[in-house]
């Protein structure tokens, strides 16, 4: 008997940016000329058609648009892509609908119009509210910039994040605890707070910028989740913390495993078939090549069984609870016996909790993720 098929969320991108920036190692490109606008979501939604050509049982849970900045799509745009994509598909009565935007004025004058287009949660990418830091950074926005861009997204939507980096270039242990307490004052509803990392390929790879030493990388973690959980947003997930019922729904979907179709330049997609295989797709990076049906998917596999224990666990321990036991052979097929040495060991290490209806990290567990999920690596 098959098992249920899992969730499906969507995942929507748009690759274009003012400039890139020297961290970034995302699929964005540089507007060079007028952004395609039309011929873009006319290919978003010829993509989508294909993706759906299996099966449109299900209804969407949740969509994300991301970058690249999505906001630079005029409001009109979004409305009408998603219009479409409801045409496709049906629309969970809840369903969650983020869209990045960045900060600066010129996305500021259409948030209004994404609020109408059915955009329900706004993800806007601040990164730290210091004018020094931002300059490091490569960002075109100001931090006063940012205040007014959360103020007025506050108003208009009720439910927003907002994402900060911490660790950069020259950054103190109290600057970045000012960052959260700044974020902190304007009531978002979720943050993402992640260290900056160095990401080949990119600008800081190739000419490193001076980063705090690990001494103070610890204290403005430790410090930072401290003032977090005071001020009432409780952590999740690795870098996700959250008011309570305020949790990103489509992140979740991911860290459980779901299933989402992935469109636009560079997406990936990971499905679930009827017959249990689990595959994954993902698509050319390139946006004009992309908007080519010929050269648009560029690959796609289908994830051998000896390889799903490590996939499922490398999302389900990233969350803080971790997961409901049965969700490994309810997501995987698999009968959770196959991994019972591996779990066995993790727990008496002191890396997963000792409950074994449920697959947890401990507290030593998340600070050694990576030799934890290490464990469940096929030999």
């Amino acid at each position: 008997m098959s098992l249920p098929l899992p969730p499906l969320s969507l995942y929507v991108h748009i690759p274009w940016c003012v400039r890139k920036c020297p961290y970034c190692d995302f699929n964005s490109h540089a507007v060079r000329d007028d952004i395609p606008e039309a011929a873009y979501v006319d290919s978003l939604i010829d993509d989508l058609q294909t993706e759906l050509q299996g099966d449109r049982s299900r209804p969407l849970q949740s969509i994300f648009i991301g970058g690249g900045t999505p906001s630079l799509f005029s409001d009109k745009a979004i409305a009408d892509l998603l219009q479409r994509i409801e045409t496709q598909i049906p629309f969970a009565a809840d369903i969650e609908i983020t869209m990045e935007a960045n900060p600066g004025t010129f996305e500021q004058a259409k948030f209004e119009g994404y609020r109408a287009a059915g955009i329900n949660r706004l993800s806007l990418g601040i990164q730290t509210f210091a004018d020094t830091q931002l300059k490091a950074l490569g960002r075109i926005h100001s931090g006063d910039e940012a205040r007014h861009a959360a103020g007025l997204a506050r108003k208009l939507f009720d439910n927003i994040n907002l994402d900060l980096m911490h660790g950069l270039p020259q950054q103190s242990t109290e600057q970045a605890l000012d960052d959260l307490r700044i974020a902190a004052d304007l009531g978002p509803d979720h943050l993402s707070w992640y260290q900056l990392t160095i990401e080949p390929n990119t600008e800081f790879h190739s000419r490193p910028p001076s980063l705090p030493v690990d001494e103070t990388l610890w204290d403005i973690q430790e410090q930072g989740q401290a003032f977090l959980a005071d001020a009432g947003y409780l952590q999740y997930e690795i870098s996700a913390y959250a008011q309570k019922g305020k949790r990103a729904r489509h992140n979740l979907n991911y860290w459980q495993f779901g299933d989402y179709i992935g469109i636009g330049a560079g997406a990936h997609g990971k499905l679930t078939t009827r017959s249990g295989e689990i595959i994954r797709r993902w698509k050319q990076k390139q946006p004009k090549a992309y908007m080519d049906p010929a050269k648009r998917v560029v690959g796609d596999e289908i994830i051998n069984s000896d390889a799903l224990p490590f996939e499922f666990m490398l999302n389900a321990l990233r969350l803080t609870e971790g997961v409901d036991s049965a969700l490994f052979t309810a997501r995987t097929g698999l009968s959770l016996d196959i991994i019972h040495p591996q779990l066995k060991r993790a727990r008496s290490m002191g890396l997963m909790d000792a409950d074994e209806q449920r697959l947890s990290p401990t507290l030593q567990g998340r600070l050694f993720l990576n030799n934890l999920l290490e464990m469940f690596l096929d030999d």
